[in-house]
């Protein structure tokens, strides 16, 4: 099961764009044109529903069609260019980006005007729709899939709800705060500066409680773990689902996992109250592993699917989980999580589409002292590709990080890597903490040859997750 994908649809004016000077604009052009004073400031109030209706109100009924032409067809000389953004208008786009949202714009307005308008602003959407108006707009957004709907007018939170998708509404059109609620709408905020944080807090909300239901649904799990943000949150969630009697935990002990790791994750685990499995791993044996070809964590995920997959049969536990995330699931290059899928585990926090952001701010809300732990990559993942993975090279990179971690205590690192590029060691620090003093460095590059290399250096870039994967 995975979460349905982000889709928001925005109304265009009063909502995204100030239509006001624009629509002032044209009108003055059209009633001097047709010899009509057009009551501007009262009309500029009540922008939102269809033109003709606003017209019908000052015209002959047989006039306000060929008015409507003319207004529209006098609107781009007269409207496009003095029409801003509203504030915060970007940033909301911004943000359903940041989430990997699709963004719509689905709009009353004549569609092509709407296009001039988003054009010139330089507002990029993935789909627009013009000349829908309230319910109307319905059809449009469950097409497009909209979990969101954002607007400014009651009319525009009855084609949310008649969509079954969220009404939000904005402050910055014809329509009160009263008015709106009284319509039907999910949230108020005083403009769109406020969607960011909004959308923020009801993204990690949803996706909580859909973790939370996926998880009862499952009815008891073994948490492949790690001990890391991830595999750790997703213990704690589990027992907050299941209960402790119907959740275990699993880590795969081997010359890949690093010794300082093992007692910390045992120790979170055994705060929740969960029975902690340390089988042995034997991805070394495997040739696919030991020859460190692109695909190498493939055949090191199989392993520990292959090791847990009968512990947890054992234990009368229904599934294996892994702490795969959202972000892991759109990262490129994942073979271990081919190898994961295809043996049946699943990854809860990836189909409740949580992102390591949203992982580590629950964690934090939790209380885990997990939370803003530093990613922990195994030992594996410092031997360049091609470079034979052997037991003696896992040792001697771990013994080189312990005794880098210990030299640069107290300098504020947080990020650490010793990348064995061959009988060559390249050293990446937070970048924050370059350029080391020239002491320091020298002292950091001793250790590292102490260790077991004939050769080190200090990366000038600084700390990259997977910078290995770069070579590929």
């Amino acid at each position: 099961m995975h979460s349905a994908p982000l889709v928001v649809g925005f109304d265009l004016d009063m909502t995204l764009i100030d239509t006001v000077p624009g629509f002032s604009a044209t009108l003055l052009a059209l009633g001097a044109e047709l010899g009509v004073e057009f009551p501007v400031q009262d009309l500029i109030t009540r922008l939102g529903p269809p033109l003709d209706s606003l017209l019908g109100e000052h015209l002959a009924a047989d006039a306000v069609a060929s008015a409507g032409d003319r207004f529209r067809a006098l609107y781009p000389d007269h409207a496009i260019a003095p029409v801003p953004l509203l504030a915060g208008a970007e940033d909301a786009l911004a943000a359903v980006r940041r989430h990997r949202g699709r963004v719509l714009v689905v709009t009353g307005k004549y569609p092509a005007n709407a296009r001039l308008h988003l054009d010139h602003l330089g507002i990029d959407v993935d789909h627009l729709e013009g000349w829908v108006w309230g319910v109307g707009k319905a059809d449009v957004l469950r097409r497009e899939g909209a979990t969101v709907y954002v607007g400014d007018h009651v009319h525009d939170v009855e084609g949310a709800k008649a969509a079954g998708a969220l009404s939000v509404s904005v402050l910055t059109g014809g329509s009160t705060r009263e008015e709106l609620v009284a319509a039907g709408t999910d949230v108020v905020l005083g403009s769109l500066a406020e969607f960011p944080a909004w959308l923020d807090e009801h993204l990690l909300e949803t996706r909580l409680d859909a973790l939370a239901a996926d998880l009862r649904e499952r009815g008891s799990v073994l948490v492949a773990y790690s001990g890391g943000a991830d595999s750790a949150f997703l213990l704690a969630a589990a027992v907050r689902a299941l209960g402790t009697d119907r959740v275990a935990a699993a880590t795969g002990y081997s010359h890949s996992l690093p010794l300082a790791e093992r007692d910390p994750a045992r120790d979170f685990a055994a705060s929740l109250g969960v029975e902690v499995l340390t089988p042995a791993t034997h991805e070394i044996e495997r040739e696919g592993y030991r020859s460190n070809g692109a695909d190498r964590c493939y055949f090191c995920k199989a392993e520990l699917l292959d090791v847990l997959a009968p512990l947890a049969a054992g234990r009368g536990l229904a599934h294996v989980a892994t702490g795969t995330n959202a972000d892991d699931a759109v990262a490129g290059f994942r073979p271990g999580i081919r190898a994961a899928d295809e043996r049946g585990a699943i990854a809860p926090l990836r189909d409740a589409g949580l992102t390591k952001a949203q992982v580590r701010e629950a964690s934090r809300r939790w209380g885990l002292p997990t939370w803003d732990k530093p990613a922990a990559a195994c030992l594996s993942s410092r031997v360049a590709y091609g470079v034979e993975v052997t037991p003696y090279r896992l040792g001697r990179v771990e013994r080189a990080e312990t005794a880098a971690r210990a030299l640069l205590a107290g300098s504020g690192l947080r990020n650490l890597r010793v990348r064995d590029l061959g009988e060559r060691a390249s050293v990446e620090v937070d970048a924050a903490l370059l350029p080391m003093p020239t002491d320091v460095e020298a002292r950091l590059l001793d250790a590292v040859r102490g260790a077991g290399f004939e050769a080190a250096e200090v990366d000038r870039r600084g700390f990259r997750s997977g910078s290995m994967n770069l070579a590929l």
